[in-house]
């Protein structure tokens, strides 16, 4: 089975750079991702992020922080220390070290205007679940392999291969209720042998 990733782009209001007085260097915080939130429309779907769902990546994964998920741009990484990683009541929380770079100086010159203010996320799902809500299908990550955390110019909801397909096999699960769907079929063939 080849793994397809994703990515998922969220307006957070708590992006920002903090660079206090007399600290040794700014910081980028906030949030990554939002539980419980839907998403809007990603091809035929939304979805939302289950409490938790980061818990087991976190532990041993080895999570870069990219701006606009371009490995040329790596602003932290968790196993160097300079980006920091946890699940709080929230979502993803981040914090990461930027380097002494131009890309990062521009980026937070552009984050403390307000220009960029929104967070992504890149993963490969490891389980999921599919729901039928009215009238319109919600996908449930339960558990993700994240891979990057990313500052972002603007959502860029991609549609992939792994969502379609398995929004697809969600759809051939989809039995109709005994609630009188088998009396209405009963009827409507009595009706014709009349």
């Amino acid at each position: 089975m080849t793994r397809t990733p994703e990515r998922r782009t969220f307006t957070v209001g708590e992006l920002r750079v903090d660079a206090a007085q007399g600290a040794m260097a700014p910081k980028i915080s906030g949030h990554a991702a939002m539980f419980e939130a839907l998403s809007e429309d990603l091809g035929g779907f939304r979805e939302k992020i289950a409490a938790g769902a980061f818990t087991k990546t976190l532990a041993s994964a080895d999570i870069r922080a990219l701006f606009n998920h371009d490995p040329n741009i790596v602003l932290g990484r968790n196993a160097a220390g300079t980006l920091r990683l946890k699940e709080d009541i929230n979502g993803l929380a981040i914090e990461i070290d930027p380097p002494d770079t131009q890309q990062a100086r521009d980026l937070m010159v552009s984050m403390q205007r307000g220009d960029i203010t929104q967070m992504s996320f890149g993963f490969y799902t490891v389980n999921d679940k599919w729901a039928k809500i009215d009238g319109g299908w919600v996908r449930t990550l339960l558990e993700v392999e994240l891979f990057d955390v990313s500052p972002v110019t603007y959502p860029a909801y991609t549609q992939t291969d792994v969502a379609v397909r398995s929004l697809e096999q969600a759809k051939k699960l989809e039995v109709p209720s005994d609630d009188g769907w088998r009396t209405g079929l009963m009827r409507r063939r009595l009706d014709l042998t009349t």
